[in-house]
């Protein structure tokens, strides 16, 4: 089973709004989920990011891949830093 972080769309016709989920890769992106760790919005002046660090970091550990789009929100909080870090030690 592939374990991949990605974005699952909420919120209503042009008004973007998603969560950061851990998913097996071949569930749809809007289907079913194994955890949730963080949200995303978009929208919000200025953007809102809510993560889980430890729990991102924690399933990365465990072989979970980050979709493109994730890896930079990750990125940007600071969050692939602390796991590449983490791993070298």
């Amino acid at each position: 089973m592939a374990v991949k972080i990605r974005l699952k769309r909420m919120g209503s016709k042009r008004n973007p709004f998603y969560r950061v989920v851990v998913a097996d890769s071949r569930s749809p992106r809007d289907g079913r989920i194994i955890e949730q760790i963080g949200t995303y919005n978009p929208v919000a002046n200025p953007v809102e990011v809510k993560l889980d660090a430890d729990k991102a970091i924690d399933w990365m550990s465990n072989g979970a891949k980050p979709s493109d789009t994730v890896r930079n929100l990750f990125s940007k909080e600071g969050i692939m830093k602390q796991f590449h870090e983490k791993k070298n030690q």
